[in-house]
């Protein structure tokens, strides 16, 4: 499944191979995929297959477009201001929970600014990054090096020896519905904003689970059905077929995780209103957030006519000042890998415990 392995410098290279062969299904490539490796300097990339059961799918989401809206960091960089604050309320929540991860897995990694502060709460883990799109990842190890690179020259200020570079993280491209990763490699999987581009969520949470150890933390969020609903009124009113993500419901997230083998999973909705002094820069910040992946979208542009309509349609649903509001609903989840109950064939597990007298 694995096909590139990514390494950034000489003395970094066996530090992320070791990591690669700890969690990841080496062992399963041809020779030649290794050999491959070891000469390539690029990004970790996982070829993934169609999964062979029955498509059940919360939307008609393409995943070859999603790569394609997220292949240019810079197309996304103005909505960056969303997801870090929601990555702060989501650390805010890590720090209630007493873990020690040897092994973190971000699922979805994006530009990597979670990956950066992952590392501050867990200086001693293994780092491992995933995301769909390599331009992304490029722009994670970009801004790895960077923040690198002010550290030492930091410590040669106040002349202390910084830490070996072999704790980079590693990263790997790959359809998180498909992990490229071995069972139970994971000590924690950390996802943001990430779930909902994926249009099998059930999949995605159950892969998630197979590569958690036991007692392993889940910690995701992602939007919920609420989002952009001033964009769906928007578009009813004019009648144009401007198609919003269907996003899917916190109750049906909280049944996948018990469904996928997590224990007591906790979940929590907010709602997050933006301001915009003008429907133009409503809609830029909309299609910043990762824009349109629906496989039945429109194909074409929309007129100058059309764009002009759906922005009047917009400022109508303003408020006394002139202002346009645009809600977020932000699903939070986390849960704990529970033990499995049964194998991979159905047949029950029993579990004995010495009992203390």
């Amino acid at each position: 499944m694995l096909s590139l392995l990514r390494y950034t410098a000489p003395n970094n290279f066996m530090a992320v191979v070791r990591l690669a062969h700890e969690v990841c299904q080496l062992s399963d490539l041809p020779h030649s995929s290794h050999e491959l490796a070891c000469r390539r300097s690029g990004l970790l990339m996982a070829s993934s297959f169609s999964p062979q059961e029955p498509q059940r799918v919360s939307a008609p989401i393409s995943l070859a477009q999603i790569r394609r809206l997220f292949a240019r960091p810079e197309r996304v960089a103005q909505s960056q201001f969303l997801r870090r604050e929601i990555a702060g309320r989501m650390f805010e929540r890590l720090s209630l929970i007493k873990i020690d991860p040897r092994q973190v897995l971000d699922a979805g990694c994006g530009e990597g600014d979670d990956l950066l502060t992952l590392r501050q709460h867990f200086p001693r883990s293994a780092m491992l990054g995933l995301d769909a799109a390599m331009g992304m990842l490029r722009e994670t190890r970009q801004r790895e090096a960077r923040s690198w690179s002010g550290m030492q020259r930091l410590m040669r200020a106040l002349r202390v020896r910084g830490q070996d570079r072999s704790a980079e993280s590693a990263l790997v491209c790959a359809d998180f519905g498909q992990l490229p990763l071995k069972a139970a490699a994971m000590d924690l999987v950390w996802s943001n904003l990430a779930l909902h581009w994926h249009p099998q969520p059930h999949l995605v949470l159950g892969e998630w689970a197979r590569v958690l150890r036991v007692d392993g933390l889940l910690m995701f969020c992602c939007f919920g059905p609420d989002t952009f609903k001033e964009l769906r009124e928007a578009a009813a009113v004019t009648g144009h077929h401007v198609r919003v993500l269907p996003f899917v419901d916190l109750h049906d997230y909280g049944d996948m995780l018990v469904n996928a083998g997590f224990a007591s999973p906790v979940m929590d909705m907010e709602k997050l209103n933006i301001t915009y002094s003008s429907a133009a820069k409503l809609l830029a910040d909309v299609r910043a957030f990762g824009g349109n992946p629906l496989e039945d979208r429109s194909h074409g542009l929309m007129s100058r006519r059309q764009g002009q309509s759906l922005e009047r349609a917009l400022e109508r649903l303003a408020d006394r000042d002139g202002r346009l509001s645009l809600t977020v609903e932000v699903v939070y989840g986390h849960a704990f890998r529970a033990r499995p109950r049964t194998t991979g064939t159905g047949e029950p597990i029993v579990h004995f415990e010495r009992r203390k007298i």
